[in-house]
This record gives C-alpha cells, sequence and structure tokens, in this order.
C-alpha cells in the first residue's frame, strides 16, 4: 500500500479545500429563499405600499397592460427598453430563457449601481420587494409596477457578475 508524505498530504488538502471553496461559492451564485418566488406571488396589501423615486407597488386589478422581457444567459434583457405613461401600473413577465439564475429589479440608476455593489459583498443576501423579480431558468416572474414619476429609469440583474456584464435595461416614463 502507497504512503503519502507530508507534502502529498498537503497537496491533497489544497486540493480538497479548492474545491470545497468552488463548491460553496457556487452555492451563493443563487440567493436563499428566492426559488419560490414565481411559484408564491406577492399579495397586494394598499396599506403597505411605499412610495420611491420610480414608482411604487401596482394593484394587480389595476394593471393596464403588461410587458414581456425575456433574460438570458448572454446578461440581456429583450427588449431592452421600455416605455410607460406616468401613472400608468403595468405588469411586467419576465422570462428566464437561459441556463442560471437571472433577476429583474427596478430603480433608480444610482440605487442599482448601490444594490449591485451589496450583492456583490453578500451574494447571499436575501431581499423580496415589489420592484423586482427573481427567475429561475425556465420560469417566470411578475413585477405589478405604477410608474408615478415621470424621468428614466433602469432595470437589471443584480447577481454579481451580471450586472457588470451589462445586464442592464431602461424604462422611460413619459
Amino acid at each position: 500500500m502507497p504512503t503519502i508524505d507530508n507534502k502529498g498530504l498537503q497537496m491533497t488538502t489544497r486540493i480538497a479545500i479548492l474545491g470545497l471553496s468552488a463548491l460553496l461559492a457556487s452555492a451563493g451564485a443563487f440567493p436563499p429563499g428566492n426559488e419560490d418566488h414565481a411559484a408564491n406571488p406577492r399579495k397586494f396589501a394598499a396599506s403597505k405600499v411605499e412610495d420611491t423615486a420610480f414608482g411604487r407597488e401596482g394593484d394587480p386589478a389595476k394593471a393596464v397592460r403588461t410587458l414581456q422581457v425575456d433574460m438570458a444567459d448572454t446578461m440581456r434583457f429583450t427588449p431592452a427598453a421600455l416605455t410607460v405613461r406616468r401613472g400608468e401600473t403595468v405588469k411586467i413577465v419576465a422570462t428566464n430563457k437561459g441556463q442560471v439564475l437571472h433577476e429583474m429589479v427596478i430603480g433608480t440608476p444610482e440605487e442599482l449601481r448601490k444594490h449591485a455593489e451589496q450583492m456583490r459583498k453578500f451574494p447571499g443576501m436575501e431581499h423580496d420587494e415589489a420592484y423586482m423579480a427573481h427567475v429561475q431558468p425556465g420560469k417566470r416572474g411578475e413585477i405589478v409596477w405604477q410608474f408615478t414619476q415621470a424621468g428614466e429609469f433602469e432595470f437589471a440583474c443584480l447577481l454579481p457578475g451580471h450586472f457588470e456584464a451589462g445586464m442592464v435595461g431602461k424604462v422611460t416614463v413619459r
């Protein structure tokens, strides 16, 4: 039976540590608790709606139209630009056409940059807000949003590496 010297044992230990590190890092790519977002849609509660610089959670019963947005592993949204009228409530259906988790988060460019930075520091952080949808491969997520302010806003996938790769779109509110 072969024996392992100290050098061989150190190399085996390093390989095991690298493998475990890679496994743990990949587990962080899928934020915990987000698997069921599409299966358990948000329940609208008018008393809990908060205004933001880019609008507020919309009442699904008042959505005047549905906008389809696809997400792909090329780190792109299709379409990459949406136009809505100020005060309009829309349902955005985000479909993940890729093989990895994607998300759609609406916000101001500054807020999205800050949130992306937080996601890089804490890739497993849990969050579930009305202005975001986390979508597993082959699934769909929905955001019902009322755009109350005119201007230009963005939507993005803030998972580490996705935002940096250009997975960003624009919402123009007229």
